[in-house]
Order: C-alpha cells, then structure tokens, then sequence
C-alpha cells in the first residue's frame, strides 16, 4: 500500500515538472516572439515597409517581363496569379531560412538566461517570418484583388498545405545552417551564393514544363518545385503543371531537414552557448 502511494506522489510530482517545464517554454517562445516581431518590423526605418515591399518587387519584375513580350497567361491561368502563387511561398521558404541561419549570433546575449537555448531563437524566428508572410501575402491578394484579378484559390486547402510545407523546409534548412554557421562562418557565404540559382530553378520565374527532358526531372529533384506547383495547382485545378508533382516529396525533405537540424542542435548546443 505504501509502495503504491509513493508512485502516485512520484507520478503528481512529476506531471507538476511537466507542465512547469511547459510552461516555462511557452512563457519563453512567448517572449522571442514578441521581441524578434518588434525587431523585425522597427529595427529600421520603414522596416516594415521593406517586409511587403520586396517581394512586391520582384513581382512586379517578372510581371513587366512577361507583359513585354504579350504573355497573358501561363499554364492556363492569368499571369499575375501564375506569379504571385510562385513568388510568395519562395519568398517563404527564403525568408524562414534566411532568418533562422542568424538568429543564434543575433540572440547571444540571451544566452545568459537559462530558460533561453539557441533553438528557441530558431523556432521562434521561423515562426515571426511565417506569420508575416501569411500577412504579406493577404496584404497583397487584396492589392491584387482590387486590380480586377480573381485570387481566390480554387482549393484553399491545397494553397495552404504547399505554403506549409514551404515554412517547414525552411525551417528544417534553417535549422541545420544555424549550427553550420556558428561552426563554420563561411557558410553564411556559401548558402547566399546557392539562394540566387536556387531562386532560378524553383520554377519561379518560368513554367518547369517549358524545360526539356531529362532536365525537368533533374529540377524535380528541388523539393521547393513541388511545393509551388502544388499552390498554382490549388489556385486553378486546370493548371498545366508537370507529371510527378508530389506534396509528400516536400513534406518528407522537409521532415528529415528538421529532425537532422535538431539533432545537430541537440549535439552542439553546448559549443554554441559557449562561443
């Protein structure tokens, strides 16, 4: 009888840990969150006018690109749509992993608190630039809905389910080049010198079925292909994309980036704080 009501203290015991170690979590994600918002958006001045601003930009670029030689529609559907369904899940994958790769250094100070590991500083950055993303691009949906343009998605299920996994390759890459970084510096180097082909080869920029065979199957190879040609596809379900477009190829790249970038985390935690 004794032995029974010692395992039902140790099991209160323990479930109160819990809960407090969780609540300790939260409390800190919820703390990051809201600095590295208020970073992000007042660092600079019209800092937060640079978040929408800039892939406005490069929408706007393509745009005129296409318009110049008389292209009104692409696979099927109107062209600004075919843009805007490719540029803004890019622009979240790019932006995610581009934040997490320095957010250790950025948060060092922290460090001192306790409650505080550098992957903290990684998920809550990556979690800030997905939830300013979802605002840019219903910021600019409106804009764009204001020019006359249908940009409500046939499949709004689907749209979110490509941008999703977006975020999460991003936050997986992320992950991994955080610690890549802190280890070695030269790859904050390498990783912007791959970012500009990589931005050429997601099929951004150009329809992937205007590539011949056997290269389109090389590109099909980048998880962040499938990931866009299924949001096009969820604007418009007659979308000409390529045979082999496969959600779950994105998902699981993006599954194994992040347990890989954990586990490195898990194993230099400690250098990390330490630097």
């Amino acid at each position: 009888m004794q032995s029974e009501l010692t395992g039902v203290i140790e099991d209160l015991f323990m479930s109160v840990v819990v809960r407090s170690a969780l609540s300790i979590t939260f409390s800190t994600w919820k703390a990051l969150f809201l600095r590295e918002a208020v970073k992000r958006i007042s660092a600079q001045r019209a800092a937060w006018l640079w978040v929408v601003f800039e892939p406005l930009a490069h929408i706007g670029l393509i745009l005129v690109l296409y318009s110049t030689v008389r292209v009104r529609a692409v696979g099927g559907i109107d062209t600004i749509v075919w843009i805007v369904a490719g540029m803004l899940p890019y622009f979240t994958f790019r932006r995610t992993m581009v934040q997490c790769l320095n957010s250790v250094s950025a948060n060092r100070a922290l460090f001192a608190y306790r409650q505080v590991k550098p992957i903290d500083t990684v998920l809550v950055r990556a979690g800030v630039e997905g939830f300013l993303m979802l605002w840019v691009s219903i910021i600019l949906s409106a804009g764009i809905a204001l020019l006359h343009t249908n940009v409500i998605p046939d499949n709004a299920l689907q749209v979110m389910q490509g941008g999703f996994g977006l975020w999460l390759l991003g936050l997986g890459f992320g992950l991994m080049a955080s610690v890549a970084v802190e280890l070695v510096p030269e790859v904050e180097r390498i990783v912007a010198v791959v970012l500009y082909p990589l931005y050429l080869l997601s099929g951004v920029m150009f329809p992937i079925t205007s590539v011949p065979l056997p290269f389109r199957d090389w590109l099909l190879l980048n998880p962040i292909v499938h990931g866009i040609e299924a949001v096009r596809v969820g604007f418009a379900p007659l979308y000409h994309t390529v045979p082999g477009i496969n959600i779950g190829y994105l998902y699981g790249v993006a599954l194994v980036a992040i347990f890989f970038g954990l586990m490195l985390h898990l194993r230099f935690a400690d250098r990390m704080v330490m630097e």
